[in-house]
């Protein structure tokens, strides 16, 4: 008895070492990525900067592809933790809507990801590629854009904003104007690029009728 439950430690020890061992590689390769692409990620140069074992490396993820897939989850769980969370707490509608704009914001201006928004990346990296890396990737934005438009929707089944909005056409231009600032704060260095996109995206949903005033409590909430 006391051999089957020291022999039950030992698994459960292992799989805790497994499981922090493949959380360390996945948290090296998302940041990696983010500056690199998803294409640059190796065993080999994981090994040396993680640092973890190479043959441990390609025992946990299989291959190539095995990696890449799992770099885009794990990211999905940090945009997931930075963006959608903080978000959760402001009511369903135009108040998480905005939420999830100043969130958005505050994820790429405090480079989460070293290279900014790991998905704009790998975006651009896989957009004209084929393969199951590509979808993952499709699948991680679809997701995004399908979660701001269910909010825009229902901001103007509350009266939020004006009847005759299109919520898909209030998510696109809202999901290009934080691309936007993403994308020129990290090629001009300017963190002003974020105010510049803020007061952008409020003058987009203030023009679909939202409440002025409602929106610059959000921000003077949130700092």
């Amino acid at each position: 008895m006391a051999s089957d439950a020291g022999t039950g430690t030992e698994t459960d020890g292992r799989r805790l070492r497994g499981d922090r061992t493949r959380r360390t590689v996945l948290d090296t390769a998302v940041q990696e990525a983010s500056v690199s692409g998803l294409e640059a990620l190796s065993f080999g140069a994981l090994a040396a900067s993680a640092p973890v074992n190479k043959s441990a490396i390609a025992g946990l993820f299989g291959s190539k592809e095995g990696l890449q897939l799992a770099a885009v989850e794990r990211a999905r769980q940090i945009y997931t933790e930075h963006v959608i969370v903080p978000a959760r707490s402001a009511p369903r509608g135009l108040p998480r809507l905005w939420a999830l704009v100043l969130a958005w914001t505050a994820y790429s201006r405090a480079r989460v990801f070293r290279g900014g928004c790991f998905f704009r990346t790998v975006e651009v990296e896989f957009d004209m590629r084929t393969g199951a890396v590509r979808d993952a990737v499709v699948a991680a934005q679809r997701d995004w854009e399908a979660y701001l438009v269910h909010q825009a929707q229902l901001a103007a089944q509350a009266g939020d904003l004006s009847g005759d909005t299109d919520p898909e056409q209030v998510a696109f231009e809202v999901n290009a104007l934080l691309n936007a600032a993403n994308d020129r704060s990290l090629l001009l260095g300017d963190d002003r690029v974020y105010d510049r996109a803020l007061a952008a995206a409020r003058a987009l949903l203030v023009a679909h009728g939202a409440d002025l005033a409602a929106l610059d409590r959000g921000v003077t909430a949130r700092g």
